[in-house]
This record gives structure tokens, C-alpha cells and sequence, in this order.
């Protein structure tokens, strides 16, 4: 039996090279497939394994390594999802993980499509979702997929990636407000605009031809490099966005401004365009920011839920002795002391003491809630004025918060039925590379 090679405590060299795993794919192409295999205990089930594996049409070979719990395939024309079914038809498990990434760059639902479609070609990427208002991916995949491979096939579509728990650490660290920008460039591009306004009124108040340059080069160039930026990476990609349209659009509306004015220097002033091309960045600009607060909205709600968490919980031991220990170490049954004013760190249930905590973070009551023997206590309320000892029944993911935080997370991820037919418009619409 061909796939029997190197079953058992055998080296597996290389690494998948043309895999894909959403269901929407197709099939992959002759090549080999990497699969991280659970449950295996003995040489038995590497057995078992192998022949599931074999039984699918278009395996060549199948060899399952025990030490490493992983089985390499040789396959052409077979789905992943297929592969990974029949091991868990045959008793057991494919590990996989939610890895969350933060895209930066993505303008509209056009880069929304594109990066999801690079993510969905990493070999072993079973679902990718993007959700342009948090400028997040959530990516489920097999567990042997790296991080990085994920960033890489991002940065190759012409965006960037980070992961998303280490770029919300520096996301807040500015050296100037996020609306100066808008406002520079709204200081530059208003003499020119006002002229154009007043024109109506017969007001003719328009400047030279030379200053008119002179407050559109840097509105062109400096506030509006990140549209050039954002163009190039899109052409490199070979796609097109709304970032490329613009600087397109104001190049050439600058570009021939300068070219006019270059041409009538000693004739008087020409036509010029350069209010357009500078009113045009501004209130894109202007756009981005007011899009940019929108999404800081619409994460503070997470934000305050995770305030809402204590680091530490003050455990009684075996004696009474109470040790203060991190939260993480708390267990269930663990009995946590919890004094006047301090917040609740796990869910549990109260075994002595009476007091009125203060839930109205979570669940919006207005007045304590009378709390004692027997009553159920949740993780994050406020204790207002008795001690409590409180046996412990969730913690970590467990506990009502986490629960809480996760709900709005997929709430906030999850696209709503007419984001989706936004995004297959935009996808047709916007040019990009098939």
C-alpha cells in the first residue's frame, strides 16, 4: 500500500504548497496536502487514518506520522474539507483556531472582497471574514497554519496585516490628533474654494495663478500622499480602489493647472483647477476621519466591558488564610473573598455574607441588588457595602463577561445581509486582479 510509507515515527519533509479549505473552493490541484491530525494513540489508528484517508477519490498516497500528529497527502482535484471529513468520519479530530488579524489600508468593500479571497488561498484557511467597519479579519483555520502565512498573503494584496491583540496595544500611541490633518488641509484648501462661492454673488476675489500652487502643492502631496501610497500598493496588486480613482483623479486636475500656468505665465491668468483638486483630498480626508471615529465608537463598547475585568481576586485558602492571586489562577470552587468597593473577578454563587452589588454595567439596573447566601453573583459588578465570600462557578472564557465580549465581538464581525450584496457589487464594479 503505497500510503503506508513511513507511517509510523517517519520524517514528513516539506510543507503544503497548494491547498485551500474554504468550502467554496473548488479543489486544489495535484499536490501535498498537510493535515494536523487529534486522537491517535497507537499505530492502529495511524492506520485507520490512512485508509479514510485513501478511500477519498483522488488520493494518491496518504502517510500519517504519530509522533507529529499530522498526515501528508498526495492529492489532485480533492477539497481539504473533504480530506478533513473523512478523518473525522473515521473517529477523529482536525484542530483548528480563530485567528484574528487587523488589516490596514482597506477603503471600501472592493478591498473587503480582495482580502478575503487572499486569505481564503492560504493553504489550510477554512472561512476568512472581513469586516471593513472594525478593519478586522476573522480566520478559521487548521491549527499548523502560521500567523504569519496569513499576514504574508495580505501584504501580497496590497494591504498590511498585524495581529489584532498586539496592534490594538499601540493604536492609541499619536503624536498629533487624528483630526489636524483634516483641518491643515481644510486651512489650505478654503482661499481657494471661498473665490468659487463668491462668484455668484459677483464677487471676484480670485487669487493668483502662482499662490493658488502655492496652496495646492502641499494639500496634493502631503496630506494627500496616503491616497498615493494606497494606489501603488493597489497597482502592485493588480487591482484598482478608491484610493487609486483619487489620486488619479487629482493628479490630473493638478497636473493641468500646473501645465496652464505654465503655459499662460506671461499671458494672465488661465482656468485653473486647482481648488478642485485640493477641495477633492480635503473632504476625503474629512470622510476617512469621520469614518475612522465611527469605528472608535463602535469598539468602546468592548472596551468598557473589558475595563469591567479585576487582574487579581482574593482567594481563601484551606486555614482562611486569603492569598491574592492572579484571576487566571482562580479554579472552580475556589472561595473569593470580595471587600466593600471592590469589583467581582469570577461568577459564582455567595456563601457568606450580605451585601448590594452594583450590576448596572452589565445588566443597566439603576440601584444595588440585595445580594446574600445562596444568591448568584456576576463577574465585574460593583460589591457596595459588605464583605462577601463568594464560591467560584465560571472564570476566564467561562465567566458571564467573557460570554458578554464574545457576543459583541461576533456581532460586530458578522455582516449583516446587505453588507454582503455591497460587497459583491463592489466587487464587480472595482477593478481588480481575478
Amino acid at each position: 500500500m503505497a500510503g503506508r510509507r513511513g507511517a509510523v515515527g517517519g520524517t514528513i519533509p516539506g510543507v503544503s504548497a497548494t491547498t485551500t479549505l474554504p468550502a467554496r473552493a473548488a479543489s486544489l490541484a495535484a499536490g501535498e496536502v498537510r493535515l494536523p491530525v487529534g486522537g491517535m494513540t497507537c499505530a492502529s489508528c495511524v492506520g485507520r487514518v490512512e485508509k479514510a484517508l485513501l478511500a477519498v477519490g483522488g488520493v494518491s498516497a496518504a502517510s500519517v506520522n504519530l509522533a507529529t500528529e499530522t498526515a501528508t497527502v498526495q492529492a489532485a482535484g480533492v477539497g481539504v474539507q473533504a480530506l478533513a471529513d473523512a478523518v473525522r468520519r473515521a473517529g477523529y479530530d482536525v484542530p483548528t483556531r480563530e485567528i484574528r488579524l487587523r488589516i490596514d489600508g482597506m477603503t471600501c468593500a472592493s478591498c473587503v472582497t480582495r482580502v478575503e479571497k487572499a486569505l481564503a488561498r492560504v493553504p489550510g484557511v477554512q472561512s476568512a471574514a472581513v469586516n471593513l467597519a472594525t478593519e478586522t479579519a476573522q480566520v478559521t483555520a487548521l491549527a499548523n497554519v502560521p500567523t504569519a502565512d496569513l499576514v504574508a498573503a495580505v501584504v501580497r494584496a496590497g494591504y498590511a496585516a498585524h495581529d489584532a491583540a498586539a496592534a490594538s496595544e499601540g493604536r492609541d500611541a499619536r503624536r498629533w490628533p487624528e483630526w489636524a490633518p483634516v483641518a491643515a488641509a481644510g486651512a489650505l484648501t478654503l482661499p481657494l474654494v471661498a473665490p468659487m462661492l463668491a462668484m455668484p454673488l459677483g464677487v471676484d476675489a480670485m487669487l493668483p495663478g502662482w499662490l493658488q500652487w502655492l496652496l495646492a502643492t502641499p494639500v496634493q502631496f502631503a496630506f494627500g500622499a496616503r491616497f498615493y501610497v494606497a494606489g501603488w500598493k493597489a497597482v502592485r496588486a493588480g487591482a484598482g480602489n478608491m484610493d487609486l480613482l483619487v489620486a488619479l483623479g487629482t493628479s490630473a486636475a493638478y497636473g493641468l493647472s500646473v501645465f496652464l500656468l505654465w503655459q499662460h505665465a506671461d499671458h494672465g491668468t488661465p482656468h485653473l483647477y486647482f481648488e478642485a483638486s485640493a477641495a477633492v483630498i480635503t473632504l476625503v480626508l474629512l470622510g476617512k476621519w469621520l469614518e475612522a471615529r465611527a469605528k472608535r465608537q463602535t469598539t468602546d463598547a468592548i472596551r468598557a466591558l473589558q475595563a469591567l475585568r479585576p487582574v487579581t481576586a482574593r482567594v481563601r485558602r484551606d486555614g482562611g488564610v486569603e492569598l491574592e492571586v492572579a484571576v487566571a489562577e482562580v479554579r472552580r470552587g475556589d472561595l473569593v473573598v470580595v471587600r466593600p468597593g471592590e469589583k467581582l473577578a469570577v461568577d459564582g454563587e455567595v456563601v457568606e455574607g450580605r451585601s448590594h452589588v452594583d450590576e448596572s454595567l452589565l445588566t443597566g439596573e439603576s440601584l444595588p441588588v440585595a445580594k446574600g447566601p445562596g444568591d448568584r453573583v456576576t463577574g465585574g459588578a460593583v460589591n457596595a457595602d459588605g464583605v462577601l465570600v463568594v464560591r467560584t462557578t465560571g472564570v476566564g472564557a467561562e465567566s458571564t463577561l467573557a460570554r458578554i465580549i464574545r457576543l459583541v465581538e461576533s456581532a460586530q464581525a458578522a455582516k449583516a445581509p446587505i453588507q454582503r450584496l455591497v460587497d459583491r457589487v463592489a466587487a464587480v464594479a472595482t477593478p481588480r486582479r481575478r
